[in-house]
């Protein structure tokens, strides 16, 4: 077969983020290539005979020389007989059926169908591919964040909510978050990775052509899923019922929402007029093709960029879960794309590891951006001790005492302070909660102990 260029491919995925990195090509082309789809797809086929020879339909003999068989085949010639009779699953048959004796081809693909092989294959190679590349790689990048949360969960930051200044947490809080949620994503992905099943019940799913040779195929059919390593399915057709690797492809989904999420805050926490923190730039790299000076957040925002490009394939996927009577072919398609989503997803996790590993945090930036907005900030603290030491109306008090301090430009501390009807309710304040209003860089809750929490509970 003639090689192919990379950039003659079409896909992105392919010619700039997947295989031009020769190190990422060799993490997932073994589970999410389609050399990998054609490799595990006789991995089914070989389970098939071993197990037969195992329930004695076939002699030892027989199960090893179609193994043999099996090993020599390669994707290209498979490609080359479908394009011949154009049935992918058959191609695949008859490249190990002509390296067999006589006596052996009758047991390649006895019994099963074209989805008994398709879908078992799909799940099992998603499923290493899980445990070999994401969830390693998923993990890193939460020993990265709890390094940094850390790090960082005493460094107070003016909390955000509506894009304006709200009472203070610390930067460490601020990424004890996303700690947090990758944690729970993290758990999704390895139940419903652990969860996967396959199947090999023929052509309807109710073991017609298994049961015409076999004594118990529903048993047969338990023990070769036990040999892949995968579960049975509780009711398959002539495909694998959908839920189980949906739930698969929607924590990877949930999880990329995460990754999107954190992308974005982190984007906009660099912003010129926030600049809080700030990628690492290389001494080489060009931030615009006219503006020499431009430093952009361009992992952050290739990070967004791929969430969005792969999300809504979850709807697709939600889409293929409807498949009329025992199968139909509307998903034939549609579910080749399926591998995509994994790559794109160990891309922009591998991508947003790397960028928070060498983030660089301003908090002299932070402490500036908080001082500006440290007088409103008193406001809460207030209110709420006001109401607690009786004020029938501290809400409504304080919010015109905070339209007062912007017009005199004085602090709330200071105006309520000199207050004398508040007096009497000041009076009751301790010393440490008067303090919160003095110095709001002070009033940050429990942030720091709740990001030491979160980064325990998850490290």
């Amino acid at each position: 077969m003639e090689k192919i260029n990379l950039f003659d491919l079409v896909s992105p995925l392919d010619y700039r983020y997947y295989g031009s990195d020769k190190k990422i090509v060799k993490e997932l082309s073994p589970y999410f290539s389609e050399k990998a789809k054609i490799s595990y797809q006789l991995k089914v086929e070989e389970a098939l005979v071993q197990t037969f020879a195992k329930k004695k339909i076939c002699s030892a003999k027989i199960a090893k020389e179609i193994s043999n068989a099996i090993k020599k085949v390669k994707p290209e010639e498979v490609y080359k007989e479908e394009k011949k009779i154009k049935h992918d699953i058959r191609a695949l048959v008859n490249s190990i059926r002509k390296r067999v004796s006589k006596k052996a081809k009758p047991f390649v693909h006895l019994t099963i169908t074209s989805y008994d092989v398709v879908d078992t294959a799909d799940a099992l190679r998603f499923k290493h591919g899980v445990q070999k590349t994401i969830l390693p790689e998923l993990k890193n990048f939460q020993k990265t964040l709890i390094k940094l949360a850390k790090k960082e969960a005493k460094t107070v930051q003016v909390g955000r909510t509506h894009g304006q200044f709200a009472s203070p947490v610390t930067f460490g809080f601020t990424i004890a978050e996303y700690v947090d949620r990758l944690g729970t994503r993290i758990e999704a992905i390895e139940k419903a990775n652990n969860n996967l099943v396959g199947k090999v019940s023929g052509a309807v799913g109710a073991y017609n052509a298994s049961s015409l040779i076999l004594p118990n195929p529903l048993e047969f059919e338990k023990l070769l899923l036990k040999k892949l390593g995968l579960k049975t399915g509780g009711h398959s057709t002539q495909i694998v019922e959908k839920e189980p690797m949906l739930d698969l492809m929607h924590a990877i989904v949930s999880a990329f929402g995460v990754l999107a999420n954190l992308a974005d805050d982190m984007r906009h926490l660099q912003r010129s007029e926030i600049s809080e923190i700030y990628e690492s730039f290389g001494s080489k790299q060009v931030g615009s093709s006219t503006m020499p000076h431009k430093k952009n957040p361009i992992s952050f925002e290739n990070v967004k960029s791929l969430w969005k490009a792969f999300m809504p394939k979850m709807v697709t996927l939600y889409s293929d879960q409807v498949s009329e009577h025992q199968r139909d072919l509307s998903n034939s398609a549609s579910g080749r794309f399926s591998a995509e989503l994994f790559t794109a997803f160990f891309i922009a996790v591998k991508k947003l590891n790397k960028t928070m590993s060498n983030i660089k945090v301003d908090r002299k930036q932070m402490a500036q951006n908080f001082n500006k907005a440290a007088d409103s900030i008193a406001a809460e603290p207030l209110y709420v001790l006001l109401a607690f030491y009786g004020h029938q109306n501290a809400h409504e008090y304080v919010r015109k005492l905070s339209l007062k301090s912007e017009k005199q430009k004085k602090s709330i501390y200071e105006l309520a302070l000199n207050d004398s009807k508040l007096k009497p309710f000041l009076d009751n304040f301790s010393k440490k909660q008067l303090n919160f209003i003095k110095k709001p860089e002070t009033y940050t809750g429990k942030a720091t102990q709740k990001t030491l929490q979160i980064c325990k509970k998850w490290k």
